[in-house]
């Protein structure tokens, strides 16, 4: 229930609610911002690169997934220092105002290139900020009958923030619903572009964080020796295998992949069904809104039934309704409103999916992990999560080449992999008593 859940988890997850509705603008908005002709990308479309012609849809993958590598590849480092030092509040703080400010810059670029840097500087942000607060809500947790819980209500909220946001994001570019142009808004005499209002939403997200965080979040009291235990993180397990943490890690970068899949192929998508740009922020955002309805129950429930049947049951559904992305287009053309629907259900499906997988798959990872490690451990869910977001719209462009199916045909069998890999690799924790591996374990990497 979200009225027991610890207050510090609901401000970290208020927090994380702003944050993200700040960030999921920008999916909806910078493919637009670049697509407009604002920023300067006619020298670079149809250039060659190791046989590779550039297009517009790949130069707007880059942007987007850019974000997400330095994201992901940041947060094992400073989730690490962060279990190192015994400190999260300040990792979380710093991630904020770095992100604010990269938001901030956007109106002042015009070029590709300084357009990659901005987005550099907010994946860097991120990676301060993401290990630190998901460590903070392990470290809340008194006992595992309640992490599934407790990352059900953080996942909740973070997604209402990322799903809402491309729906509002579209409102704001275009000044109401339903509208394709953008619009001019005049403040005080000053004439505001949809593009400027959208990146001044994301500033305020990272701002109504930072206070939050300062306001209502506390660091959690630890002993000194349990902050000084060695940061490793296993890849094999010592039976056999895969350790059953970066088992789980894998199936969500998987996961995370199918998600971002959509966000490149907003064009051929809507040309194929349709619909405008408003309809593509609905289906994008079907995928989350069913998270934030799933996530809280699905955690409850894996406390009381376990992690890994969720998470075996997400992947099983995965596998059809990721594929069906790529069918309906075929199947529907442009039908009237039957391919729109369909798609919006077969996101919603999908969503159902994530949710089964993400809130249990991050308490697994609890489970196994000390309070003093748990940024390390948790840093593998987290990173993995980020690099599927990542790779995601770089995938699409470059296959979209191939057909408007083959991106969803590729994320379908990754996922039919997940589902192989969660079978055989995972085992359950909950009710186990399982600690976590010992420093000298020769299967560990990454340790001091």
């Amino acid at each position: 229930m979200v009225l027991g859940t610890d207050r510090r988890v609901l401000a970290l997850a208020m927090a994380r609610m702003a944050d993200a509705l700040g960030n999921s603008f920008l999916i909806i908005v910078l493919p637009l911002y670049i697509a407009s002709g604002q920023i300067a990308i006619d020298g670079i479309v149809g250039t060659d690169v190791l046989g590779f012609t550039l297009t517009e849809e790949f130069l707007i993958g880059l942007v987007l997934s850019l974000f997400g590598f330095l994201n992901s590849f940041g947060q094992p480092v400073t989730g690490r220092i962060s279990d190192r030092v015994g400190a999260r509040k300040p990792f979380i703080l710093g991630g904020l105002v770095v992100f604010g400010v990269a938001s901030a810059a956007y109106p002042f670029v015009s070029s590709y290139a300084a357009v990659l840097l901005v987005r550099a500087f907010q994946g860097l942000g991120a990676a301060l900020t993401v290990p630190a607060t998901v460590a903070l809500v392990n470290d809340y947790a008194t006992s595992d009958s309640e992490r599934g819980g407790n990352f059900g209500v953080f996942n909740t909220f973070r997604l209402i923030g990322f799903g809402f946001g491309p729906i509002v994001a579209g409102i704001v570019v275009a000044g109401g619903f339903g509208r394709e142009t953008v619009t001019q808004y005049m403040l005080g005499g000053f004439a505001l572009s949809g593009f400027n209002a959208a990146f001044a939403i994301a500033v305020i997200g990272a701002v109504v964080s930072f206070a939050l965080v300062v306001w209502l979040v506390d660091e959690p009291p630890r002993p000194d020796a349990e902050a000084a235990d060695s940061l490793s993180v296993k890849v094999l397990d010592p039976d056999g295998g895969l350790d059953t943490v970066f088992a789980v890690g894998v199936g969500t970068l998987f996961m995370a992949l199918t998600i971002a899949l959509f966000a490149t192929l907003q064009e051929p998508i809507n040309n194929a069904l349709g619909q405008g740009s408003t309809l593509f922020g609905l289906q994008f955002s079907a995928v989350v809104v069913a998270n934030v309805f799933l996530q809280v129950p699905i955690g409850n429930w894996a406390d009381e039934y376990g992690r890994r049947p969720f998470i075996v049951a997400g992947f099983a559904l995965l596998v059809p309704s990721v594929l069906a992305q790529g069918l309906i287009p075929l199947v529907t053309g442009v039908a009237g409103a039957v391919g729109p629907a369909l798609m919006l259900l077969a996101r919603l499906l999908q969503g159902v999916a994530v949710a089964m997988v993400f809130a249990p798959g991050l308490a697994i990872a609890g489970d196994l992990a000390r309070g003093g490690n748990s940024g390390t451990t948790l840093s593998v869910l987290t990173m993995a999560f980020g690099l599927g977001v990542a790779f995601g719209p770089l995938v699409s462009g470059f296959l979209f080449s191939f057909g408007l199916l083959a991106p969803f045909a590729f994320g379908a069998a990754l996922s039919l992999l997940g589902l192989l890999i969660t079978v055989t690799q995972v085992e359950e924790t909950l009710g186990t008593g399982s600690t976590p591996p010992d420093a000298d374990d020769p299967s560990a990497v990454g340790g001091d």
